[in-house]
């Protein structure tokens, strides 16, 4: 049965809770990606470059992998014994996982446990990350106004990117402060150290969030209840895939293959970066707010089309790039193409399930696709340059697009309904 419904300065606050902690959710995991090119010497020390960062990378995408897992376990706490319990629970363990990576010993120091310590960290926090998608997402869907949850529910990616624009911000800051040997030395322990502290406050708004769902169905969170709507399953699966491959391919590998490929300075390419993440972010109600007058399937196909067609030219110009400026507008325009999909992102997917299966539904599915496509973006991209092939990956990259293109097409239309009434 519904809890009673949230209105006024209550959903406010409900929408401020679960955003503010997904934004140090998604720093603590980014702050990972965008400190990769100081640390990988220190874990990893034989080899050049692409070889340390393909290391780096292979634990950032095995991170990817507990997603599922992460997904499964919080789907069911948020479904079985409510979004609050799974959400707070995510981000202490978030936490845990970057005090850990602070606090690191050095391959010089205990050798080969090193690279191991750092995998395990990486571990829960995928864990962590894998259920505090499904959860948020499930919970900004359900407090957001009928009529308005395209705008509303953006707020999850808006807090996302702005997760990511923390991290990248924070790194700029330390390498005003501190040298390059420093940077390598002690500047990425001190972002990691950062996000752990400022989720401490996070669980404090989150204990005295409101709860969106009353008196448990008896099969809520049950993987066998989940399996009847398979369809919904197959949506999600097919839609994250593209997705989530094209928006770490413009997000976090982006910085990567701007330094390894097109050879500009880390520095230059840190700028780069943060300046495209606000644009971006600021994109996430309007195209949200565009899902409530077209309908999320319409979104859907706009990305499929866009990304199918405009990913190869977008690469191949960014990997000969040399203009910082020319630079910022081609990475610009992919993540413009995939606002189209992170708007609405965990919005379309929460509409595809009942209550009783929703956050099991929706983290479970992102989470196996997230881990397949999103997570390996960076080490099969590395993998193939490494091979000499790196051409190749934007191949891969469309024929992924193309395929949430199709799911696109097939998936059905919510506009004439509300597939979230079962919360009020």
């Amino acid at each position: 049965m519904p809890a009673k419904a949230v209105t006024g300065p209550a959903r406010t606050r409900a929408i401020m809770a679960g955003a503010l902690g997904n934004l140090v959710e998604w720093y603590d995991f980014y702050v990972y990606a965008f400190t990769a090119l100081y640390f990988s010497a220190s874990f990893f020390p034989a080899g050049d470059r692409t070889a340390q960062l393909l290391a780096t990378s292979a634990i950032y995408a095995v991170g990817f992998l507990m997603r599922p897992l992460g997904g499964w376990y919080f789907g069911w706490l948020a479904d079985a014994h409510g979004r609050r319990r799974a959400m707070t629970q995510s981000i202490a363990m978030m936490a845990m996982g970057s005090l850990a990576i602070a606090f690191l010993p050095t391959h010089a120091t205990i050798g080969a446990a090193a690279p191991v310590l750092l995998l395990a960290a990486r571990l829960l926090q995928g864990f962590s990350t894998g259920g505090e998608y499904g959860a948020v997402a499930t919970y900004l869907s359900e407090v957001a106004t009928p009529g308005r949850r395209g705008l509303l529910a953006s707020v999850q990616y808006v807090t996302l990117i702005g997760g990511q624009l923390a991290a990248l911000l924070v790194i700029l800051l330390l390498q005003s402060l501190l040298t390059e040997a420093e940077m390598r030395g002690i500047g990425w322990r001190i972002a990691f150290a950062g996000g752990a502290i400022a989720a401490v406050g996070v669980l404090l708004l989150r204990a005295q969030m409101h709860e969106t769902v009353g008196e448990r169905h008896p099969e809520a969170g049950r993987i066998g209840a989940l399996l009847a709507h398979w369809r919904g399953l197959l949506v999600v699966v097919g839609l994250t895939a593209g997705g989530s491959l094209s928006f770490y391919v413009f997000s976090t590998y982006m910085q990567k293959y701007l330094v390894n490929t097109a050879g500009l300075e880390p520095r230059a390419v840190n700028w780069i970066m943060t300046a495209v993440l606000v644009p971006f972010m600021l994109l996430q109600p309007l195209f949200g707010a565009l899902s409530d007058r077209i309908g999320r399937r319409r979104n859907m196909i706009a990305f499929g089309v866009l990304a199918t067609l405009a990913t190869v030219p977008l690469l191949r110009l960014l990997g000969s790039v040399q203009s910082p400026f020319a630079a910022f507008a081609l990475v610009l325009v992919g993540l413009t193409i995939n606002s189209f999909y992170t708007s609405v992102s965990g919005l379309f997917k929460a509409e595809l399930f009942p209550v009783h299966v929703r956050a099991l539904g929706v983290g479970l599915a992102y989470g196996v696709a997230n881990a397949l496509f999103g997570g390996s973006a960076e080490a099969v991209a590395l993998f193939l340059k490494q091979r000499g092939h790196e051409g190749a990956f934007a191949w891969y990259a469309t024929a992924i697009c193309g395929a949430a293109l199709l799911t696109a097409l097939l998936m059905r239309d919510t506009r004439d309904r509300d597939p979230l009434a079962d919360v009020r």
